[in-house]
């Protein structure tokens, strides 16, 4: 039995997907989350297999749940569900370690089928440029990462927590993504400051911006 998380803001879709993977008596829902922040919480309680997962949800999206999840949990598989044709957020994404990613109107027997792949070890993109997102999916963010060592020494803490900046995560949400005291967050957040020359979030977040 192939355990599934279900990470979508939209409860109709969600309840909707819960129930075509329903159907199939290889695959057990044990729980749907309705933004990043809840899906970590809910891969920590239910240790799923293969998360579903929405890409743009509030407080938390899905790029960010997913580097997370696979950083705490690498053997959980996490495929990317959207509706957007949204280039950065897929090579994130997949970069951060997700298995591919999935339109939202994919019939449902597709669902399930990149389901089973995906917990078989599979990756799930579009055959035509599966190749191309993931070699460009790994030189985007790498650059990035390189660019923001080199410029600013950042170490790779960090890397991270620049970046989640930059994404526009507040304190406390840089802190419970990342399982660090509030404490601790600020005090990489102001040592960030320093090597950035800025005094302020707005001006940290167009610092990072300039650079990448």
């Amino acid at each position: 039995m192939i355990k599934v998380l279900v990470a979508d803001d939209q409860a109709i879709l969600a309840d909707g997907i819960k129930s075509v993977l329903s159907s199939c008596p290889d695959l057990e829902v044990v729980g749907i989350a309705k933004d990043g922040f809840d899906a970590l919480d809910a891969v920590e309680k239910y240790e799923p297999d293969v998360v579903l997962m929405d890409i743009r949800m509030p407080n938390m999206n899905g790029v960010i749940a997913t580097q997370e999840i696979k950083r705490r949990r690498p053997q959980t598989k996490v495929l990317i569900l959207t509706t957007f044709d949204d280039s950065d957020y897929i090579l994130n994404a997949i970069n951060y370690g997700a298995s591919g990613y999935l339109l939202k109107d994919v019939s449902a027997s597709a669902l399930i089928e990149a389901v089973k792949n995906a917990y078989a070890g599979d990756t799930i993109l579009p055959a035509k440029i599966a190749r191309h997102i993931a070699d460009a999916a790994r030189l985007v963010t790498n650059d990035r990462e390189i660019k923001l060592k080199r410029k600013f020494g950042f170490s790779e803490r960090e890397v991270r927590i620049a970046l989640m900046i930059y994404e526009g995560f507040t304190n406390k949400q840089i802190a419970a993504a990342l399982k660090l005291s509030d404490g601790t967050a600020r005090n990489y957040i102001s040592a960030i400051y320093e090597k950035l020359g800025a005094s302020s979030r707005a001006e940290a977040a167009e610092k990072l911006r300039s650079a990448l």
